[in-house]
């Protein structure tokens, strides 16, 4: 029997005038909070203020929770284990996991702009950033800084254009602008990550001239681009080289140099204690906080900043 189709949950707002299709999703982990909110909160807003959508030039399309089977279980995958950010474009008649990704492509490929929304999840911190696929198109290219710009978190990153089974890697493939962001995590839902979130999402819809709204002061403090291979493949930067309970030494946002301790790892014996240190410098941009970790998976991020070299 072929199973049935994945229907994402989510609002249309289509406004009065003509204008860009804007797509925002959270929630493509299932453990990711201030996203799922933040949307709420969008959605909140226009049912509100029934006028907003008398001023808006274009449509929204916005969906809270992307990876509801993954939600509900409370963690960042569904029951097959499949990772939905490695299994984009999916497939219509595959598990769960493969069926959301085939609906989140579809809707990505309706877009002419997307932003999707993240955090660390239940395991990791993230500094507040936006980012981007450094798109082969330069057309492409320029509108997604634009975005991350205007987005307005405290670090921008490019990365590698060659990563698959992203949401970002669909839209790459139909030349969609398109933006991703992190705040925080660490299996948590902070005020101030939503604020944020919110004030993003209206910021790009301004630069996009869906609204008409002022832009605030920048608080973008590093813009980095970087094409080389898996850069932006957060999960296997800083590995742990044994499983066991990982004691952070750095905070979000401290800046160290190549070789500062990061933190330790020690078995459940406590007789074999590793130390993890830096093999970059520049801002501690992601950290474990979640203190079981595997052999292999990361400890931490560290963002090369030119302060730091």
């Amino acid at each position: 029997m072929t199973p049935a189709p994945v229907i994402l949950q989510r609002r249309e707002i289509l406004g009065a005038h003509p204008g860009p299709h804007l797509l925002i999703t959270g929630g493509v982990h299932g453990d990711e909070f201030e996203p799922m909110a933040a949307i709420r909160r969008l959605i909140a807003d226009f049912d509100q203020n029934p006028a907003l959508a008398a001023t808006l030039h274009g449509r929204l399309t916005l969906v809270p929770v992307v990876n509801e089977a993954a939600f509900v279980r409370g963690h960042r995958v569904a029951e097959d284990q499949l990772d939905l950010a490695r299994t984009c474009p999916g497939r219509a008649g595959g598990t769960i996991t493969e069926r959301t990704a085939h609906a989140l492509s579809e809707l990505i490929r309706s877009a002419d702009a997307y932003i999707d929304l993240h955090t660390g999840g239940t395991e990791l911190a993230v500094f507040p950033m936006t980012g981007y696929v450094m798109h082969p198109r330069p057309e492409v290219l320029a509108i997604q800084r634009r975005m991350a710009r205007a987005f307005n978190l405290p670090v921008i990153w490019g990365t590698s254009p060659e990563l698959e089974g992203r949401s970002l890697s669909v839209a790459r493939d139909a030349g969609v602008p398109a933006i991703y962001a992190e705040h925080h995590g660490a299996a948590a839902c902070r005020a101030t990550g939503v604020e944020a979130y919110v004030a993003g999402c209206w910021n790009v819809m301004a630069e996009l001239g869906l609204i008409a709204r002022p832009q605030p002061t920048s608080a973008v403090r590093h813009c980095v681009e970087d094409t080389r291979p898996q850069s932006g493949h957060m999960q296997v930067c800083n590995p742990s080289p044994i499983t066991g309970c990982f004691t952070p030494a750095v905070s979000l946002g401290e800046v160290v140099r190549v070789g500062d301790l990061l933190g330790t790892v020690t078995d459940v014996l406590g007789t074999d204690c590793r130390e993890i240190r830096a093999q970059q410098a520049g801002l501690v941009l992601v950290v474990r906080t979640f203190p079981r970790v595997r052999a292999g998976e990361t400890v931490g991020v560290i963002l090369e900043i030119p302060e730091a070299a």
